[in-house]
């Protein structure tokens, strides 16, 4: 077991923990109207704009997340995936949740959820591909 690989990991999931808790509370909730994405304009910022600055926030929490999963795999010994295999997942999932959180979060209308979503089936057909 390596352990300041899984000790890294388990930082960097507190850290985008704690990073996407704050911002909600000290960021997001004063611009919510009932939905889980904020829709309240902020001034000089659009409710647009109010909506892909909640999905780029959380962004870099999955990023994290895709990261620990990479370091939680170097820190076991030996396991039932290369790691070749275990990163493409982690970057494909990674990128997936970015797609998913830009579509939601711009009810579809900033089109970086289509990139996004792009580079996730690339990653996944390289993934499939090199089996």
């Amino acid at each position: 077991m390596q352990t300041y690989a899984l000790a890294a990991a388990v930082l960097a999931i507190l850290i985008a923990a704690v990073h996407s808790v704050l911002g909600e509370i000290l960021i997001f909730r004063r611009l919510r109207d009932g939905g889980i994405v904020p829709a309240l304009s902020a001034p000089p910022l659009k409710e647009r704009h109010v909506r892909i600055l909640w999905a780029s926030w959380h962004l870099v929490s999955v990023c994290a997340a895709g990261f620990s999963a990479v370091l939680v795999y170097l820190a076991s010994p030996g396991g039932r995936y290369s790691l070749a295999e275990v990163v493409l997942a982690a970057v494909m999932f990674t990128f997936l949740g970015g797609a998913l959180l830009v579509l939601v979060g711009t009810r579809g209308r900033h089109p970086g959820w289509i990139g996004l979503l792009g580079v996730t089936a690339l990653v996944w057909a390289a993934a499939t591909s090199a089996q």
